[in-house]
């Protein structure tokens, strides 16, 4: 018997009646499966996956049946949802309850009514199997962001689900942990047979793994087929989401590759391989290096040190840059290295207790604040909703200005025209990103700072982000991102710095940062390198294919 039988599932939110969100889906999903859901923001990814969950199911127009091992979704029982469906938010934040590690793993058994006994076996059995032993009894408060999203995991494994579901679990995971975080699903699925189910926007550590590949777009599902054939299916009909398919996917047709298409950097290195034999000669890509002075520099930080609390641990501690004027500047990192407290210190939300930030050559405590945050410096926060106040999309830019003209404008580049009467928090996460997006714009800042600006915005927005970035510098602005996306810095950032311990350790070129890391670096990297040296995106890895083997 299937796990879920979706039954022509149509969907309106209330506040958009004549908009379906759902139509017409139908679906299967067996017990067992590893099912990865694909779309553009919007696509209708979390939505259909919020009524696969009664108690999280939105309000709306509903037409349609779906059915629980062979039960109609309504008359399965709340207990039994909860013990048997587990479901792991984006941000590991809105699910968190308790304030102890161990509190939150015992969570979800005492509200089931588990006895004492059991209770204490599988909260010890799930820290072992997670590996949070060392730090069971911390305060959740103290846990980055990858700890929490583990410890979501952990608590809801801990009622021995039938289902796991998954929307974009690792937005704010640095690769490594993602990666970790994905292959502890994975292993999930085939040790203890857990049905998975899970939207990414990162589908390099998923997307060979999974039985079937469901992509959705507009609400509707268009494919649903094994991985390797959607690769081949989006190529041929020249799909948006192709730019959404694993770099040795987007490699392997970009190159006109022959054979079987690869799907994992593995395979995608045997590839190549067969396709220059060891000590066939290629030609290699130029590698520029950072200028050693930089004139003028918009930013300036030095030896920042700061920490929360008089008697807690620095956060950051000794951090200097200089951001040249024009540019757009990335800093990577693990969770809890300090990366966003930095942007807070820049913006002065956090006051380091010792050091300097000059911002376009003057220190920031010179500044009024009104004089500092119009037309000079604004920030896009990690979590966009907590920029929005209003009612609507068009309310949010109107607190910004009245200039009907320049709302437009502005809408228009970040492509939200079609979503300004909808409720903010009615929007995907990658909605919302962009609304956040128009709103800082409208204060028309000189130096911008981003804080993980490409969570939970799919492949083709990104591009999109990429050319309102490019827009910005050719204006003259200044651009500076905390991102976990090393493909995003790795093709349209001018400088990369690498944040650890509270202090940026070293900073050059993508090419040279990317060429030279083993684990923090891209998959187009780790694919090609024995190969081609410093390629470092997809688009590298292509022209380079394609100069050595056709000349």
């Amino acid at each position: 018997m299937a796990h879920f039988q979706i039954q022509n599932l149509t969907f309106s939110y209330a506040a958009a009646k004549n908009k379906r969100s759902l139509d017409d889906v139908s679906l299967t999903i067996e017990k067992g499966e590893y099912i990865v859901l694909c779309g553009k923001s919007g696509s209708g990814k979390t939505t259909l996956l919020k009524h696969l969950k009664s108690v999280l199911t939105p309000s709306g127009k509903r037409s349609g049946a779906i059915l629980f091992n062979g039960t109609p979704m309504e008359q399965v029982s709340q207990r039994d949802q909860s013990s048997k469906i587990g479901y792991v938010m984006q941000n590991p934040d809105d699910q968190i309850v308790t304030d102890k590690v161990w509190h939150e793993l015992a969570f979800g058994l005492e509200s089931l009514g588990c006895d004492q006994k059991t209770m204490r076996a599988r909260v010890a059995e799930m820290a072992c199997y997670f590996g949070i032993q060392d730090w069971f009894h911390r305060d959740v408060a103290n846990l980055s962001g990858g700890q929490k999203q583990l410890l979501n995991l952990a608590s809801i494994m801990a009622m021995q689900p039938e289902v796991l579901i998954l929307d974009e679990p690792t937005s704010q995971l640095d690769p490594i942990a993602a990666s970790d975080f994905l292959n502890t699903v994975r292993k999930i699925n085939i040790e203890l047979g857990t049905t998975v189910i899970i939207t990414e926007h990162r589908l390099e550590d998923i997307f060979p793994y999974a039985d079937r590949a469901v992509v959705m777009d507009g609400g509707k599902v268009i494919a649903d087929d094994t991985p390797r054939n959607i690769g081949k299916l989006l190529w041929e009909q020249k799909n948006d989401m192709f730019t959404a398919m694993p770099t040795p996917v987007r490699v392997f047709y970009g190159a006109d590759g022959n054979g079987d298409c690869p799907l994992t950097v593995r395979e995608g290195r045997n590839w190549l391989s067969k396709s220059f034999p060891e000590g066939a000669k290629v030609n290699a890509l130029p590698v520029q290096e950072l200028p050693d002075e930089i004139e003028n520099p918009a930013l300036v930080l030095k030896e920042l040190w700061f920490r929360y609390e008089k008697n807690s641990p620095d956060i950051l501690r000794g951090v200097s840059a200089e951001v040249p004027a024009g540019s757009l500047y990335a800093i990577v990192g693990g969770n809890g290295a300090g990366k966003s407290t930095a942007l807070k210190a820049i913006c002065g939300i956090c006051k380091p207790y010792r050091g300097k930030v000059k911002i376009f050559g003057k220190p920031i405590e010179k500044y009024k604040s009104t004089e500092l945050f119009q037309s000079c410096l604004a920030m896009l926060p990690q979590d966009p909703k907590s920029l929005f106040v209003a009612k609507t999309v068009r309310e949010e830019l109107e607190e910004m200005t009245k200039d009907q003209a320049k709302i437009s404008e502005i809408a228009a580049t970040c492509e939200i025209e079609n979503l300004l009467n909808s409720h903010p928090y009615d929007l995907s996460g990658g909605e919302q990103q962009r609304a956040a997006l128009a709103k800082v714009l409208l204060t028309q800042p000189k130096l911008l700072l981003l804080d993980e600006p490409t969570k939970g915005i799919d492949s083709f927005f990104k591009e999109k982000l990429a050319k309102i970035l490019c827009k910005l510098k050719e204006q003259g602005i200044t651009i500076v991102m905390v991102s976990h996306d090393v493909e995003f810095c790795a093709k349209y950032a001018d400088a990369v710095s690498m944040f650890f311990d509270g202090q940026v350790l070293t900073t050059d070129t993508p090419r040279r940062f990317f060429g030279n890391n083993s684990f923090y670096t891209t998959a187009a990297n780790r694919m090609s390198r024995h190969v081609f040296s410093m390629a470092v995106t997809a688009e590298d890895v292509v022209n380079l294919y394609r100069e050595n083997r056709h000349g």
